[in-house]
């Protein structure tokens, strides 16, 4: 039997798997999600073909690592998932980091990359820690099977110099690795295959402005196929507000908000350094300390139930405005398509909705019954009002897990 891949998207608090078939195009195979234990109880998702399941875990999984090792224990021994029984039926595991420093490409893990890999910790404490705890415990647990790492850096390494240098002393700078990053780039690379084969062009001459939002949200200028700016910066933490980001504030404001902003967090541990600072602005910040929820479906309403659901709202529109008119401009107003995407930007018509009426000047449209019926089962929906003049208007359901698979069985076939 063809041995399968197995494709791990660890976060802050949860830890999502996906098994694929080891074919072109991947098939899915199953999908396993484990979330929520760092609020209890923990929840577990298992998708397998038609078969759906859903369970309360008991507060025993408090870390990904746990989280991880639960999953592969449900799917290994479930008799119906004969595709994966073992690790002997596995070929590669990918696994999404967040941070890769100056890395272009994937890469294998081995004992160098994942020492540098470590070096890179300090960079993103509360992005890398848990995606290398699962490589460390792979690495343990199924030392036979090829780990694959892929970072979401990786996607924006050809942003011109001038864009991703920060005015500051450069000595400094390039001794700690001090520039601007991108993240989301994953999800981009998916979303700039599959709009482009929609589009039917190549993707080496599609310009695109996408839309990744989320609860961690950013926009991408893309000009020929490569991305030349987009709105995080040498962490997640720049650009656009999420459901506990701040997003982009005057540097100062935080040692205005609190006099121990350089002090270790109480969330540190012996491993993992977050400053208050950090933690201040990762964690407490966005629509949550707004509106007191990281939904942003409670926001996101016709008839929002406060004054500070609408302001969480607005700001959000506000800020991807600004990156809209910047990114249009440096495209020089030739862009194929206005693309939304993330859990947000695939879910909220009103949002799309809003943000395309607020960029009528750049002669763009939406059909009204399209974009409320949403991305339907699609990957890529156009939801332009015929007859405009502009870009088109497109909602893609982004995929990071496929995109990992895809590039395995398209580069080591």
């Amino acid at each position: 039997m063809p041995k399968s891949i197995m494709a791990v998207n660890a976060g802050s608090s949860s830890v999502k798997v996906t098994f694929y078939t080891f074919e072109n195009p991947p098939r899915t195979i199953a999908d396993a999600q484990v979330s929520g234990f760092t609020a209890p109880p923990p929840t577990f998702k298992y998708q397998r073909g038609d078969y759906q399941h859903k369970e309360e875990l008991e507060n025993t999984i408090n870390t990904p690592q746990d989280a991880f090792q639960f999953i592969l224990h449900r799917c290994f021994n479930d008799p119906e998932l004969s595709e994966v029984a073992s690790d002997d039926d596995l070929s590669y595991i990918c696994h999404r980091v967040v941070h890769g420093g100056d890395y272009t490409e994937a890469l294998e893990i081995n004992d160098d990359t994942l020492h540098h890999l470590e070096t890179l910790e300090d960079l993103a404490p509360l992005h890398n820690f848990s995606a290398l705890e699962i490589i460390r415990l792979c690495k343990n647990k199924l030392p036979s099977v090829k780990s694959i790492t892929f970072f979401d850096s990786s996607f924006h390494q050809t942003m011109p110099l001038h864009v991703k240098t920060y005015p500051i002393n450069q000595e400094i700078a390039k001794q700690n690795g001090l520039r601007k990053y991108g993240f989301h780039g994953i999800s981009y690379s998916f979303i700039l295959r599959s709009v482009a084969q929609y589009l039917n062009k190549p993707a080496e001459k599609t310009n695109l402005i996408v839309m990744h939002i989320g609860s961690g949200a950013s926009i991408c200028a893309i000009r020929e196929g490569k991305s030349i700016d987009t709105s995080m910066g040498l962490t997640p933490l720049a650009g656009l507000p999420g459901a506990t980001r701040s997003g982009d504030i005057d540097p100062s404001l935080v040692f205005h908000y609190t006099s121990d902003a350089g002090k270790l967090s109480p969330a540190s541990t012996k491993e993992m350094h977050i400053s208050q600072a950090e933690e201040i602005l990762n964690k407490q910040s966005g629509w949550k300390a707004l509106t007191g929820t990281t939904d942003f479906s409670k926001i996101a309403m016709e008839n929002p139930p406060s004054e500070s659901h609408k302001l969480a709202f607005d700001i959000l529109v506000d800020r991807i405005l600004g990156y809209i008119g910047n990114y249009y401009v440096k495209l020089g107003g030739e862009v194929d398509a206005l693309v939304f995407a993330g859990g947000i930007g695939e879910k909220s018509a009103l949002l799309r909705r809003t943000l395309i009426e607020k960029t009528g000047s750049l002669g763009v449209a939406i059909d009204s019954d399209a974009n409320d019926q949403g991305p339907e089962d699609k990957t890529v929906k156009d939801i332009t009002k015929g007859g405009g003049k502009g870009p088109r208007v497109l909602i893609c359901q982004t995929n990071e897990q496929f995109e990992m698979a895809y590039h395995i069985v398209t580069t080591r076939s």
